[in-house]
C-alpha cells in the first residue's frame, strides 16, 4: 500500500514538488561517522593528559586502564582520523576531476553578502534571512576549521610522536611549542563542537541528513533556499555520460594511486619513524606500594651529605643517575609544563618543589613530596619498586647533585 504522504505533490504553478532530497552518500556519511567516533575518542583520552592533576581527568584514565593505555588508545584514534582524512581528499579529487561536481564548500564574496544580510535581520532591519545555497557561511567556516585544526593537529602531533626525528631538523623548542599547540588547538576543537556544532545542528534545529542522507523539501526551504530554486528551475549538477566518465578515470585512477601510497607512506613513516626513549625505561608499576601508618624508621645519615663510595664504584647522584630516570618517568607532566608548579628539569627545581612543599628534602625522604606521592601508587609516572627505593637511599645518602 502506498504512503500517500510520501508521494510527490502538485505546487501551486503545477509543478511536481519532491518531498525529499538526496544531501549526502553513502560514502559521506560513512566518513563523518568515522571522523565523529575517533574525534570523541580522541578528546576523551587527550584531554585527561592535558590537564592530569583533575580528578575527573585521574577518574577517566583509570576507565582507560591508566595513561600509557589511554596514549596507545589516543595514538590509534589519531591513525584512523589521519586514514579518513585521506580517504576523504581521494573522494573529493574523485567528484571534482571525474564527475565534475562544482565545488560549493569554499567560501566566496557572496558569502560575505550573506553575513550583512544576517545581521541586518538579527538587528531587525531585514524581514527575512540570506537565500543561502548549498552551503551557507557557517557550515562553510565549520569545514574549514575541520581541515585546519587536522593539520595543526597532525603536524604537532607529528612533533610530540617523534621528538628525536624533528628535533634533528628543528630547535628543540619546537616540542614543548607543538605540546602547546597540540592541547590548545584540542581545547579548541571541542568546545567549538559542544558549543557551536552540537547547538546548530542537534539542539535547534536536529538535522538528520548526515545519518540518512536525505533532507526534507520543507527544510530546504529554510536552509537551502538557493540551491532549493536552482533545482526547481533544473539549474542543477548532471551526472556526465558513461563515455566521459570512462576517459576521465584513465586518468584519475593511476595519480589517485600514487598519491595513495605516497599517503600511506607518510601516514605508516608518521608512526613508525623513530622509537623514543621513553620506550625503553621499565613499565612503571601499577599497584600500590606498601605504605606503613608510622613513618618507617631510617638509620641516621652521616654529617657528611655526601657518602663515602665503595673502591670503584662511584656515589649515585642527580647528574649520573636520577636526572635521566625523572625527566622519562614524569617530564611529561614535571618537565616544562610544571604540573602544580613542580618540574623536575633540573636539581635546583626538584629541590625547590612545587605549589605543596619540596619534592626532595636531602636526608629526609618521609617529609619529601616525592616520596610520599610515589609511595601511594597509581601516579601517572609511577616508578617501579626498585626505582623508588633507590631514590629514597639517595635522599638519605644527602641528594647529591653530582
Amino acid at each position: 500500500m502506498n504512503n500517500l504522504d510520501s508521494l510527490p505533490q502538485a505546487s501551486e504553478k503545477g509543478k511536481i514538488k519532491r518531498e525529499t532530497f538526496i544531501r549526502f552518500d553513502i560514502l559521506q556519511r560513512i566518513e563523518h561517522i568515522v571522523m565523529l567516533t575517533s574525534f570523541t575518542i580522541l578528546a576523551v583520552t587527550g584531554l585527561p593528559q592535558r590537564f592530569p592533576t583533575s580528578p575527573l581527568s585521574a577518574s577517566i584514565l583509570r576507565v582507560f586502564g591508566g595513561i600509557e593505555s589511554a596514549r596507545q588508545i589516543h595514538h590509534i584514534s589519531a591513525i584512523v582520523l589521519g586514514t579518513v582524512s585521506i580517504i576523504h581528499v581521494l573522494d573529493q579529487m574523485y567528484r571534482v576531476s571525474v564527475l565534475r561536481i562544482p565545488i560549493t564548500i569554499l567560501p566566496l564574496i557572496e558569502d560575505l553578502k550573506h553575513l550583512y544580510q544576517d545581521i541586518l535581520y538579527f538587528l531587525g532591519l531585514r524581514k527575512h534571512k540570506a537565500y543561502y545555497g548549498r552551503y551557507n557561511y557557517a557550515e562553510k567556516a565549520e569545514y574549514l576549521a575541520v581541515v585546519w585544526g587536522i593539520l595543526i593537529m597532525g603536524l604537532t602531533g607529528f612533533f610530540m610522536w617523534n621528538p628525536i626525528a624533528t628535533t634533528s631538523w628543528l630547535p628543540g623548542q619546537f616540542i614543548p611549542a607543538a605540546k602547546a599547540a597540540h592541547g590548545g588547538e584540542a581545547i579548541l576543537a571541542v568546545l567549538a563542537v559542544i558549543v557551536w556544532h552540537f547547538y546548530h545542528v542537534h539542539l535547534r534545529h536536529f538535522n538528520r541528513s548526515m545519518f540518512t542522507g536525505q533532507i526534507t523539501h520543507q527544510e530546504m526551504e529554510e536552509e537551502h533556499p538557493a540551491e532549493l530554486a536552482q533545482i526547481e528551475i533544473g539549474e542543477t549538477w548532471h551526472r556526465p555520460t558513461g563515455v566521459d566518465i570512462q576517459k576521465r578515470q584513465r586518468i584519475f585512477f593511476p595519480i589517485a594511486l600514487v598519491l595513495t601510497l605516497a599517503a600511506a607512506f607518510f601516514l605508516y613513516k608518521f608512526v613508525t619513524i623513530e622509537t623514543t626513549a621513553i620506550t625503553t625505561v621499565p613499565k612503571g608499576e601499577t599497584v600500590a606500594v606498601f605504605v606503613p601508618l608510622t613513618p618507617t624508621p631510617r638509620p641516621t645519615p652521616s654529617p657528611s651529605p655526601t657518602p663515602v663510595p665503595k673502591e670503584g664504584v662511584l656515589p649515585e647522584s642527580w647528574k649520573g643517575n636520577y636526572e635521566a630516570l625523572f625527566r622519562n618517568r614524569c617530564g611529561g607532566c614535571h618537565g616544562i609544563t610544571s604540573v602544580g608548579g613542580l618540574t623536575l628539569a633540573t636539581y635546583p627545581d626538584a629541590l625547590r618543589g612545587g605549589d605543596n612543599g619540596a619534592a626532595i628534602i636531602p636526608g629526609n625522604p618521609d617529609a619529601s613530596l616525592l616520596v610520599q606521592v610515589q609511595s601511594v601508587g597509581n601516579h601517572p609516572g609511577q616508578l617501579t619498586i626498585e626505582e623508588l627505593n633507590n631514590v629514597i637511599e639517595w635522599i638519605m645518602a644527602g641528594a647529591i647533585e653530582e
